[in-house]
């Protein structure tokens, strides 16, 4: 094959290529981009805790429409919880209604907004405020478990 005989140009061909890589470099550039990000605010990956996030909303708005069995089960993480309430004897229903119900500090609970999360150890710390409030409740999931639980860490929130 001589220069002569070289294959005619395909448009659509070079321009698939070119989206191609450019879509690769931008790839590329966000996973380096999330790593740094989540690097510099100390949570590993940037969206490492999302899913933890997302738990706790589920938690709740569970809370937030009195439905404490569900609630229950999501700060367990055990949906089939009735079936075997002994394993929760050390903080039973009851006493989780007494905590997140009418009864509570926070009086019924109507709205609730994460305001601060951190990667703490082998789990995810986060502050919540509940109906507004100035001083935020801190919660915590644990990475392996997937349990909610009440934080003896709480996080800095800044002015």
């Amino acid at each position: 094959m001589t220069l002569l005989d070289a294959p005619t140009y395909n448009a659509a061909r070079a321009k698939r290529n070119r989206n191609l890589i450019i879509a690769a470099i931008a790839v590329v550039v966000l996973i380096g981009a999330t790593g740094f990000l989540g690097f510099l605010t100390g949570h590993g990956w940037f969206f490492a805790t999302v899913p933890s996030e997302h738990r706790v909303n589920k938690f709740l708005d569970a809370v937030e429409v009195k439905d404490f069995t569900k609630a229950y089960g999501l700060w367990n993480n055990d949906a089939d919880w009735q079936k075997h309430p002994e394993q929760y004897k050390l903080y039973d229903l009851n006493q989780f209604q007494k905590d997140w119900g009418q009864t509570s500090d926070y009086g019924v609970i109507r709205s609730h907004q994460i305001i601060i999360v951190k990667a703490v150890g082998n789990g995810v710390v986060m502050g919540v405020n509940i109906n507004g409030g100035k001083t935020p409740l801190f919660l915590r999931v644990d990475n392996k478990t997937k349990q909610i639980g009440f934080s003896p860490i709480e996080l800095y929130v800044g002015p």
